[in-house]
């Protein structure tokens, strides 16, 4: 068996840069707040059918957030479905310089 040697990267923590995303933050932000959202449907047992009941948000889009397909959701929107379902987040800001190459 031969044993290939291999190249280790680490990431930047943030998988969206990594793939070289344009708006990486963002793309991962919103990953995280559907993350909470998912973990809030499965801590309370909620169907699809009742997080709308609860929170008059759509039963699709509770599924295309389970799917993550985020493309139609803005941040904003998210941090409404999450706060919808009862959790209140809380965000910490720390701005970085870029790294100059």
């Amino acid at each position: 068996m031969k044993q290939d040697k291999l190249d280790i990267v680490h990431g930047s923590g943030n998988a969206f840069r990594d793939l070289g995303h344009t708006n990486a933050d963002l793309e991962q932000f919103k990953a995280i707040l559907a993350a909470e959202i998912i973990k809030e449907l499965k801590r309370e047992r909620l169907t699809l059918r009742a997080a709308h009941t609860r929170t008059g948000i759509a039963a699709a889009d509770f599924s295309r957030i389970r799917n993550a397909d985020l493309r139609r959701f803005t941040a904003d929107r998210l941090l409404t479905i999450l706060n919808r379902l009862g959790s209140r987040v809380e965000i910490k800001v720390r701005v970085r310089r870029e790294n100059a190459a």
